[in-house]
């Protein structure tokens, strides 16, 4: 029986200690980055990712291939492949952040969406409703 209390206690002991290793871990905050990206600039550059795996996903023009659109991206906005690793990684880190930087995104992509649908739709529409759209 005490040798079984010992188990015991070794056991909670042990998990305790898990666990506290665990918390700490996750909880260790991510240093800033030298280069800061600011919040606007990474916002464009989510958006423009965003943008490019449709082009990609989608096979426009033949697509793109993810080196030449990293290649883009870091010649656009003038930075490398560590800066963008470091800085999304602390973006990130803030998950809520994070989302909100991901939501201005999607409502971007969904204006965008609505003015070229409204573009296009305009388009169509013969210039005088009276004469017959000939294609």
């Amino acid at each position: 029986m005490l040798h079984t209390l010992k188990i015991l206690k070794m056991r909670l002991i042990t998990l305790l200690l898990a666990f506290l290793l665990v918390l700490i871990s996750c909880t260790s905050a991510i240093e800033k980055p030298k280069k800061l990206i600011e919040k606007d600039k990474m916002v464009d550059i989510l958006y423009d990712i965003a943008l490019l795996e449709a082009i990609k996903s989608q096979n426009v023009n033949g697509g793109i291939s993810s080196k030449k659109a990293n290649e883009f991206l870091f010649q656009k906005y003038k930075i490398d492949s560590l800066q963008w690793e470091e800085n999304n990684k602390y973006y990130a880190a803030d998950i809520e952040e994070y989302k909100k930087m991901y939501e201005e995104v999607k409502q971007r992509i969904q204006e965008e969406t609505q003015k070229t649908n409204k573009a296009s739709s305009e388009s169509s529409l013969p210039s005088n409703p009276d004469e017959p759209m000939v294609r």
